[in-house]
């Protein structure tokens, strides 16, 4: 209020003092803000390479032990020997373990979880006293830190890069705020019941002079998670019900809506504290692959206007309790096998499988492309578009196909550049000639080059075929076949992208021109579509400029534009021992029903690389901060979006049957501080460029992120009851977390620690408050 009101004061004649004033008081502030932060940087991450020593699960009323709390809990035993020969039972107390597992080592020990907390912290408070009585005020662990401060300081490059970068894409999270235009008060949140502020900074460890003195960097400690908060929950109350998607569905209470969906993405300006309700009919456990392609419950994917599209179309029937999938039947006249085969016999070098490994399916139909596209080893991502009212996206993920819900309107899809080796459309009513053609030149930009484009239709418009001919000329994109099909009874048109920028000099108009050196084609969260031609990549550094190898070469092929070829090679391997030797046998998860998994936080695909060969497919998330990556996923033949955890995903609800997070809530813990400091810096020059700090668009530091339990709600929200979520962090973090998945009645059924490192493996239940 008081920056607006010197702003407001500022436009007056009489106003330069004021002026003055509050860019005095802003500088001030700005410097001692600075001051504390520039002075204790964050230590390195240290994340542990490797839980692939797991032999087995551990019980699953186990929880992860607190390193720090190590010694006292030994000490504990000391005074207390009958407690850790005591036998364990159910829901009975139960107590310490006996046995320590030492590994390379190094001593970890697991902590039964039914030990009253209440308890621990009273015998915590009272060694506390009694140490800081001796003098003794240093961690236990930390001299054997201390010893190992250089080892530290090397641990994973990865997360050093994502830090650096967080900067660098500030500009990014600057826009992150105009997605706002939703509904802020969700009616049915979660109470939140906080014994601490929610919003409380990191606490700092001072050093003692003598290691100040040394240059040793301050500690950051504290963990994400407030360890005091206590939570209960209640349903959402949403028009949309069961089906709810946060950031595209409309919940605004005002007036009488037209239409339920976001013409844009938009996020509620608070991050939803409620859980979405289980259909009404009644939610049965989903048809496990791959039977799930011929049928799925129809009570798990019901919807008001499912039942009048079923009438309507042959190709998808209800039989009973399921919604059935007949193999004769397709949308595609002749049947989609005919449609396939016609595609390659127009243009030979469409191979599907080999040439072709990477497909977008814009709108949902039937799937039966995407399923038919399966078979020949093609992965095809369909995108549902937000008018999409019969949900047959959510339809799809029922199925096991790979799809996401996006808005198609103003703004970028959430791929970088030039990474889809073929775009298919059929019978899909979009205007791509309207608006300067901003949606073809959106197709331009993510398809690669020498990429196919494949646009069918039953029903040619003299109008817009002539709108589109001039278009698609107008961007170089080459006419290699055009042809009526007599049995499917549609005209299918297939464009070829340049591969080289010399054809667009050869334009006689330059409209649409050609883009800016400074546009970034990967720039794509929230950021709106450009009228322009982003040039085809030429130098050796830049990706998309060959070719992939063919499938399944190109997953382990690394081509001369990725930087630091042993270390991807490292992290392939790295993951495929984790996969094989802990998650696929150690971890419990029946694997014969996991089909749709999401890698919360994937830096080069090394998680999906191990479970290639496995009948899976893994949705790779690169957050919108760290260091882009996601080009190297397309170009070993995988798929994924870009992400900011702040906001819900855009997908229907029980969508995936496991979840994977990679120390994704310790990289939010280290982005906030970064983020708070280019917050400060870049608010400082627009004051003193006089700009109203208020009203300006490119500053909205508003981090949602601030609450990071809506991370934890919104993976139940992804997640089907029976799913898994296998999460690996530090211990710091894991253990509040554990609390707010045993609030939301999950199942602990493996922890693990090592080193301050740990491993939680959870299962989702059907428990609805």
């Amino acid at each position: 209020m008081t920056i607006a009101r010197l702003a407001r004061q500022a436009k007056r004649p009489h106003g330069f003092c004021v002026k003055m004033t509050a860019v005095a008081i802003m500088g001030f502030c700005f410097i001692f803000v600075w001051s504390m932060f520039s002075s204790s940087s964050t230590s390195a991450t240290t994340q542990r390479e490797s839980f692939d020593d797991i032999a087995e699960p551990v019980a699953g009323n186990t929880r992860v032990s607190r390193p720090h709390t190590q010694s006292r809990e030994r000490e504990r035993e000391k005074h207390e020997p009958s407690r850790v020969n005591k036998k364990q039972n159910g829901e009975s107390d139960l107590d310490l373990k006996k046995d320590e597992k030492k590994i390379n080592g190094s001593v970890s020990l697991v902590v039964n979880e039914h030990e009253s907390r209440r308890k621990d912290r009273k015998e915590e408070a009272s060694l506390e006293r009694k140490e800081k009585d001796d003098g003794t005020k240093k961690l236990p662990n930390e001299g054997e830190k201390d010893n190992q401060g250089q080892e530290e300081s090397g641990d994973e490059e990865s997360e050093k890069e994502e830090e650096e970068g967080e900067v660098v894409d500030g500009k990014k999270e600057a826009n992150d705020g105009e997605n706002t235009e939703g509904n802020g008060d969700i009616q049915g949140d979660g109470d939140l019941i906080q014994n601490a502020d929610q919003e409380s900074v990191e606490e700092v460890e001072h050093e003692s002079a003598g290691s100040k003195s040394t240059g040793k960097k301050r500690k950051i400690k504290g963990p994400v998670f407030d360890p005091n908060a206590h939570y209960s929950w209640r349903l959402c109350s949403t028009r949309s019900k069961h089906n709810y998607m946060p950031c595209i569905d409309i919940e605004s209470g005002t007036g009488r809506l037209q239409s339920y969906r976001h013409t844009e993405r938009s996020c509620p300006k608070t991050p939803p504290m409620c859980l979405v309700p289980l259909p009404h009919e009644g939610y049965g456990t989903p048809v496990h692959w791959p039977e799930s392609q011929l049928k799925v419950l129809y009570s798990n994917v019901a919807h008001p206007k499912l039942a009048a599209f079923i009438k309507k179309n042959s190709w998808l029937v209800q039989s009973g309790e399921y919604l059935t999938f007949p193999q004769n039947q397709s949308e595609f006249k002749g049947g989609v096998q005919h449609y396939l085969d016609s595609i390659e016999e127009m243009v030979p070098d469409i191979e599907w499988g080999k040439n072709i490994r990477v497909v977008l399916d814009i709108g949902c139909k039937d799937s039966s492309f995407a399923a038919s596209l399966l078979d020949k080893e093609v992965l095809t991502l369909s995108l549902g578009l937000k008018d999409d009212l019969v949900d047959l996206a959510q339809v799809a993920l029922e199925r096991g196909f790979p799809t996401i819900v996006s808005p198609f309107g103003s703004r970028r899809l959430h791929f970088p550049s030039g990474v889809f080796d073929a775009i298919h459309c059929s019978g899909c009513s979009i205007p791509w000639h309207s608006n300067g053609g901003k949606l073809l030149l959106e197709m331009n930009r993510i398809l690669r080059p020498g990429g196919y484009f494949i646009l069918s239709t039953k029903h040619d418009n003299i109008e817009e075929e002539e709108a589109m001919t001039t278009l698609t000329a107008s961007v170089c994109w080459n006419v290699l076949a055009h042809k009526t099909d007599e049995v499917g009874e549609v005209g299918v048109k297939i464009y070829q992208k340049p591969e080289s920028n010399d054809i667009y000099g050869l334009r006689r108009r330059k409209n649409p021109p050609l883009c800016k050196e400074n546009e970034n084609p990967d720039a794509a969260w929230y950021v709106p579509m450009k009228t322009c031609l982003h040039p085809v990549p030429s130098a050796i550094e830049q990706h998309g400029t060959e070719w992939p190898e063919e499938w399944p070469k190109r997953l382990e092929t690394y081509p001369d534009w990725m930087n630091n070829k042993e270390k991807l090679v490292a992290d392939t391997n790295h993951w495929k021992a984790i996969v094989e030797k802990s998650y696929l046998t150690g971890m419990g998860i029946d694997w014969s029903n996991i089909r749709n998994i999401m890698d919360m936080k994937a830096i080069n695909g090394g998680f999906a690389a191990a479970l290639a060969q496995h009948k899976v497919w893994v949705m790779n998330v690169v957050l919108v901060h760290a260091p882009d990556t996601l080009p190297i996923i397309y170009e070993r033949g995988l798929i994924g979006v870009y992400h900011d955890w702040c906001e819900s995903f855009g997908t229907y609800p029980r969508s995936y049957d496991l979840l994977h997070a990679d120390h994704l809530f310790s990289r939010l813990k280290n982005r906030s501080k970064l983020l708070l400091q280019f917050c400060l810096v870049h608010t400082y020059h627009l004051i003193l460029e006089n700009i109203v700090l208020i009203t300006h668009p490119n500053v909205k530091c508003n981090f949602r992120c601030k609450q990071p339990a809506s991370i934890v709600v919104e993976m139940d929200r992804l997640l089907r009851p029976g799913g898994w979520a296998v999460i690996r962090d530090k211990v710091e973090i894991l253990d509040p977390l554990e609390g707010i998945l045993r609030s939301l009645h999950w199942e602990i059924r493996m922890t693990y620690a090592q080193d301050k490192e740990g491993i939680l493996c959870a299962q989702k239940t059907m428990w609805r408050p």
